[in-house]
């Protein structure tokens, strides 16, 4: 099935499209007329969509392209309203707000759909309803005893929120563009000083120099985690992801510029040289060689995952923090498919289409960001092509497709999908609006214009015209063929501006491409069971199911098929195993086995233990915490161990403890103690989301209406020793 749909892709997609006044895909065609006052039709076999005139407009050779910019305009005019509205929030009833909604299907805001809408051009559109959202996302603190914000709220999600998810910090990404009102930048600096030290009391790891917690926007655990974390989400807690770290990456370098401005130097030395170690340590930990790609997240141990996303790799681009060769490669082995390119990679065979097997207009409108910055025309002229595509099969900007055909639902018995689709969703109407201003004709953030514009594109946009004009509020551009060109890339080559319309005469340059990668297999193999390992003489003796890849406190051991032995040391020993399959994919890990002695120690705080010898040690709690779904929530217990041993400074270990099905060890936390020196234990008070204000309007689950509530079933403290020099099993 798959190979034939895929075969009639291909076929579907050979020859750059001259999209004037429809498209054809898969047998079904769009087509679109436009009458004397600019209204447009779009129609297609299963539907009609009148657009009337828009306030802004395009004036190109397609009138397909001209009339998706007005469709877009009008999809935001609809998503521009005076009130929101959730399930969970004041038990559905209206919430005034004259902000954006999410979408048709989602008539509220969340953080991160705002935020990557507002970054990829709202706050161009309309910067007073943009502001107005991200100040409905910012919220004061309702526990007086817990530091103060204001901070960006961490919307509902896995395992109870905050810190299991940590890209809040993507707030930072929209709000940036909005800070010539003095009275907002204001809000924004408190709120970025305290996040940026909350998060890094709470959320960061010294011994890799990262932030933890859950790749943005991929928030479906078993799409793109193993399996297994679809009930256990402390792995997700404990582990770190390119694009969140990305996020954190960008916000520490808005505090430093905020921060020099004003005239702190002190602040902003220290944001710039945390952001500059963040940066070393994202490079040093996600570049996976053999690929040369960034992985889109590791284990807590630094496992190396065989997954990718593109909106961390796009984000990775954007920001800096790739670099060069790296930047280059990173984005050029991403795989495509005809229909665009899919957010993650490989797909999961065993689950339905969402975030798997899927494109998300608004990650394509990352990737066509990141394909200008590096000048890849193959690229930029892919991402264009996929986000107009959408639009136009389905009259209007929808949230997700169905990689291999561009369906908005593809029946496949139980892993039909996308599972979840809307209308006018807000970051796709965004995309939309990015490839119009951004990829066609390159206005950027400050104004400038800088196009990047990829011939192949010029017979559907110029056809026998020699300029195209974007028409917008405040200003025009008409871009300019040359008479004579020969190139790849459509560049400036010289402007002029007339009050407020700005002329560029383009340039073709040629410039060094790559081809879209579309040799990639689609799915990867299905994770193996976890190893066993039973104790024999002075070994381990592991068994694993057929033949596998066995990793050893996160790092690789070699292949093993039916059984290996591994020497038995006092250390604890920590297993995963994956399958590779005929084109050296590798599966997602297995549940972890470790294996060596594990002290409990029970009773009332503060409890004591004596370390037994010099070294680093983990310790965790056996707990459970049934205030909320595996899914959703507010309600992550988040507590502080105190561990004071003899001879050693006082160390704090953030202990996580998310909503469970059943007793199991929270996240766990490294100290280090001398032989013989008594350690005495205390758990004290943390913070999560449910001790924010907004959420006193929270009606979903407990930690809203209710109250503030951090607390969970703790039981045993459990304490194993680590190998010296070794990564953190």
């Amino acid at each position: 099935m798959l190979s034939v749909l895929l075969a009639a892709a291909i076929t579907a997609s050979t020859g750059a499209p001259a999209w004037h006044d429809g498209l054809d895909w898969h047998g079904v065609h769009a087509g679109i007329s436009r009458d004397a006052q600019d209204n447009y039709t779009l129609a297609w076999p299963y539907g009609q969509r009148v657009i009337a005139a828009q306030p802004l407009r395009t004036d190109t050779a397609s009138v397909l392209f001209d009339g998706l910019f007005a469709m877009a305009q009008d999809d935001l005019r609809q998503d521009s309203v005076t009130a929101i509205r959730d399930g969970a929030f004041d038990q559905g009833q209206p919430i005034p707000c004259h902000c954006f909604e999410t979408g048709l299907k989602w008539p509220y805001v969340w953080t991160r759909d705002l935020a990557y809408s507002i970054d990829l051009g709202l706050w161009r559109f309309d910067p007073a309803r943009s502001r107005n959202g991200l100040m409905f996302k910012l919220s004061d603190v309702r526990v007086p005893a817990a530091p103060q914000g204001p901070y960006p709220m961490q919307d509902t999600g896995s395992g109870g929120s905050w810190p299991i998810s940590t890209d809040r910090v993507v707030w930072f990404l929209g709000a940036r563009h909005l800070l010539d009102d003095p009275t907002f930048a204001g809000d924004v600096y408190k709120a970025l000083d305290a996040t940026v030290a909350q998060d890094r009391q709470y959320a960061f790891d010294a011994t890799f120099g990262l932030y933890r917690g859950e790749t943005s926007f991929l928030d479906w655990r078993e799409q793109t985690y193993p399996a297994w974390t679809a009930d256990e989400v402390t792995f997700i807690a404990q582990s770190y992801a390119l694009s969140t770290n990305v996020l954190h990456y960008q916000a520490l370098q808005l505090a430093a510029t905020m921060a020099a401005q004003r005239h702190d130097t002190r602040a902003a030395a220290g944001y710039r040289s945390q952001a500059a170690a963040l940066k070393s340590a994202i490079n040093a930990h996600f570049w996976r060689a053999d690929r040369a790609m960034y992985m889109s997240y590791i284990g807590g141990d630094g496992t190396p995952y065989d997954t990718y996303d593109l909106l961390g790799i796009a984000l990775a681009i954007d920001s800096g923090v790739a670099d060069g060769q790296r930047a280059q490669q990173t984005l050029a082995n991403y795989p495509t498919w005809p229909a665009g390119s899919p957010v993650i990679w490989p797909e999961r065979s065993d689950q339905p289409i969402y975030h798997n097997r899927a494109i998300w207009p608004f990650v394509s409108a990352y990737a066509l960001r990141a394909a200008r910055k590096l000048e890849q025309p193959a690229r930029i002229a892919h991402e264009i092509t996929s986000v107009m595509r959408g639009a136009a099969l389905y009259g209007s900007n929808m949230e997700n497709y169905e990689l291999l055909t561009q369906g908005q639902h593809v029946d496949e018995g139980p892993l039909s999908g996308p599972v979840v689709n809307s209308p006018r969703q807000l970051w796709s109407v965004a995309a939309y609006l990015a490839v119009v201003t951004e990829g066609v004709f390159g206005l950027g953030e400050d104004g400038r214009v800088e196009p990047k514009l990829p011939t192949s594109l010029v017979p559907m946009l110029f056809g026998q015209r020699t300029s195209i004009t974007l028409k917008l509020a405040d200003r025009s551009i008409t871009l300019q063929l040359p008479k004579k060109y020969a190139g790849n890339l459509l560049v400036a080559d010289r402007s002029t501006t007339h009050g407020t319309a700005t002329t560029v005469l383009l340039k073709a340059v040629q410039v060094k491409d790559v081809p879209l990668r579309t040799d990639a297999p689609l799915y990867a193999p299905v994770a193996p069971p976890a190893p066993i390992a039973r104790a024999e003489g002075d070994g381990w003796q592991v068994t694993v199911d057929g033949k596998v890849q066995l990793y050893v406190n996160g790092r690789r051991h070699g292949n093993v098929e039916g059984s290996d032995r591994l020497a038995r040391q006092a250390d604890l020993t920590c297993m995963s195993a994956t399958r590779v399959d005929a084109y050296g994919i590798e599966s997602l890990h297995s549940p972890t086995t470790c294996a060596g002695e594990v002290v409990k120690v029970a009773g009332h705080w503060p409890r004591n233990w004596t370390a037994p010898a010099t070294g680093d040690y983990r310790v965790s709690l056996d707990y459970a915490n049934n205030h909320g779904p595996i899914n959703t929530g507010i309600t992550a217990a988040v507590k502080m161990l105190h561990v004071r041993c003899d001879g050693s400074d006082e160390q704090q270990l953030p202990i996580v403890m998310p909503h469970s099905v059943r007793m199991q060890p929270s996240s766990w936390g490294r100290f280090s103690a001398r032989a013989g020196a008594a350690c005495r234990f205390d758990l004290g008070d943390g913070f999560n989301m449910s001790y924010l204000a907004h959420f006193a309007h929270y009606t979903g689950g407990s930690g809203g209406t209710d109250g503030p509530l951090n607390q969970a079933d703790v039981r045993d403290l459990l304490i194993a020793p680590l190998a010296a020099g070794d990564a953190i099993p």
